[in-house]
């Protein structure tokens, strides 16, 4: 199993920008890539970005012009900054770790609200 704490999030104006930090213990070894869904209310969750062990990073279309995923390796620990953030962006953001296809590891989700 993998550990997963989140951090960040808030509330932002419309405009502003957001870091979410999500660091993994455990069996990091495992990991095969790492990223965050995000559900807004009412709305099915869907994924906004990962990056792989190798460094290989996948954004949304939603998003990309936006948002930037990087992991930082001797901490475990991968980054999404979110800038010029919208009203649509808000939504639990939750932090995964992904291995052979499978999800070892889900975080508990940290809230991001942009208001107008």
């Amino acid at each position: 199993q993998v550990q997963l704490v989140e951090s960040g999030g808030g509330s932002v104006q419309a405009g502003g920008s957001l870091t979410l930090s999500c660091a993994a213990s455990g069996s990091i070894f495992s990991i095969d890539s790492m990223g965050w869904y995000r559900q807004a209310p009412g709305l099915s969750r869907e994924l906004v970005a990962s990056i792989t062990s190798g460094g290989v990073t996948y954004v949304a279309d939603a998003v990309k012009e936006r948002f930037i995923i990087s992991r930082d390796s001797a901490k475990n620990t991968v980054h999404l900054r979110m800038n010029s953030l919208k009203p649509d962006d808000t939504a639990v953001y939750y932090c995964y770790a992904e291995s052979q296809g499978y999800y070892p590891g889900w975080g508990r989700g940290t809230q991001v609200t942009v208001f107008a």
